[in-house]
């Protein structure tokens, strides 16, 4: 954590997102200056607005190879303004909600991965000659990665490439004292959900009410993940305890998960 002697850095892709938000929050909460980064000029401005000096927009498309030199050369000018480490690097952002297995389009598999995958290792590029020993570089997966379904395909393809993506990176940067953690929430209340909801029940022939319904009963408490528990978990990795969970996937799901471990 922060501690005020020096300034600590974050990186957050997907920062204009549900989760990103409330991430964004809990971090400069904790007294860290987050390097926001999104495709959206006038999202980020909005955050920008919200949080003041502590949030430095990064506009930037993940998708592609040119965010590598503009999260890089972000980084680097906060680095020079106050010798600011990377501390922590969190990689959400979003992919298209694509449809079932059945009809999938190719492309969009293509691209989710492309974004989880490629994405998380674009970032990770620009950013390890920042790190530090304590750094933490975090991704959210999602649970349809551990439980595949018939109608979330490229989420369910794409998040379970990240976890093993995210174990080679721990192995990777682990001598230098650089943790990995994955985190996978189970179905979260929020505009993506209610995309994936619709998809569903027309796949289904039922309403989205109804699939909301079964959703909440799937989990062994009755609920659904929220974007303000997700950002607390991020923030739990800041502890220097955490060491111990590198490599590890941290299940955000609500009991939903059946399997073992």
């Amino acid at each position: 954590m922060n501690t005020g002697a020096q300034r600590e850095l974050a990186v957050v892709v997907g920062a204009t997102g549900a989760f990103g938000q409330a991430i964004v929050e809990r971090l400069v909460g904790r007294g860290l200056t987050v390097l926001a980064v999104a495709r959206s000029t006038n999202s980020l401005a909005g955050l920008a607005e919200r949080f003041g000096p502590r949030l430095l927009p990064c506009v930037a498309d993940i998708s592609g190879d040119a965010s590598i030199e503009a999260i890089r050369a972000a980084v680097d000018a906060q680095h020079a303004l106050d010798g600011a480490p990377v501390r922590l690097v969190v990689h959400g952002p979003g992919v298209a909600v694509a449809g079932g297995i059945a009809t999938v389009p190719t492309s969009a598999m293509v691209d989710a991965v492309n974004i989880k995958v490629g994405g998380l290792l674009r970032l990770t590029r620009a950013v390890e000659h920042r790190l530090v020993r304590g750094s933490r570089l975090v991704a959210i997966a999602g649970h349809y990665g551990l439980e595949p379904t018939a109608y979330a395909a490229a989420a369910g393809v794409a998040n379970a490439a990240l976890f093993n993506v995210m174990r080679q990176l721990g192995l990777h940067h682990g001598a230098r004292g650089i943790t990995t953690h994955t985190l996978a929430p189970g179905p979260a209340d929020t505009e993506r959900l209610h995309r994936v909801v619709a998809d569903r029940a027309a796949l289904q022939g039922t309403t989205p009410e109804a699939v909301l319904d079964a959703m909440r009963a799937d989990s062994s408490i009755g609920q659904l993940t929220t974007p303000a528990q997700v950002a607390w978990a991020v923030a739990l990795l800041l502890d220097p305890e955490a060491d111990v969970l590198t490599g590890s996937t941290l299940m955000l799901d609500a009991g939903r998960r059946r399997g073992l471990p």
